[in-house]
């Protein structure tokens, strides 16, 4: 099934925010349909799922609780935006796997394709490992920012090239909580209490 392409609307009662891409219920819509599809796709089959953690955190937590298969989780920390809303740098991993993926169906899980460096350094870096399988899924995927041609086998949303928070989705740590996902409003991006 193809990804919806989310209606912007605003939504006041989140100042911080230009406006709202995505509902806190198109997104719970919306990861069903992605557990039912993975179900589909690795049939009886175990998975190892690994989340990009923080921002899948949120994502990852609520999709493999619609998936029936047996699933293991491990995670990775991978830091390059930092403080900004531009990945100025190469994606560097701050924590790394710990779970024995030779020979195990892997399912990788990031919260935004963007540039693409992340996701093809990861699978690269888990190719290396010698899963059986590698597929990758992605709560978002920010059209026109490829630097690095790499699609995501699952995708949950096409959104267009905005700086976007919420549902995981940080700016500097904050707007994680939120429930929906939205455009941080130019006026919250590097205001001065924070630097």
């Amino acid at each position: 099934m193809s990804p919806e392409n989310p209606t912007p609307s605003p939504l006041p009662e989140y100042p911080d925010l230009e406006e709202i891409l995505v509902t806190g219920e198109q997104i719970a819509k919306r990861i069903r349909e992605i557990g039912t599809e993975i179900a589909d796709a690795y049939e009886d089959e175990e998975i190892t799922v690994i989340s990009i953690i923080n921002g899948a955190l949120l994502f990852t937590a609520d999709l493999i609780r619609q998936i029936d298969n047996p699933v293991r989780v491990d995670c990775i920390r991978v830091s390059s935006y930092r403080n900004s809303t531009k990945s100025e740098k190469e994606p560097e991993i701050l924590y790394n796997i710990n779970l024995d993926l030779e020979n195990r169906h892997v399912l990788l899980i990031d919260d935004i394709l963007d540039t693409g460096k992340t996701l093809f350094m990861l699978t690269e870096a888990i190719q290396r490992m010698g899963p059986k399988s590698l597929r990758t899924c992605v709560l978002l995927n920010k059209i026109g920012r490829r630097e690095i041609s790499i699609d995501a086998d699952f995708v949950g949303f096409d959104i267009p090239d905005r700086f976007v928070v919420g549902y995981g989705l940080d700016f500097a740590e904050r707007y994680r909580n939120l429930p929906c996902i939205g455009v941080l409003h130019p006026s919250r991006q590097n205001p001065m209490e924070w630097a």
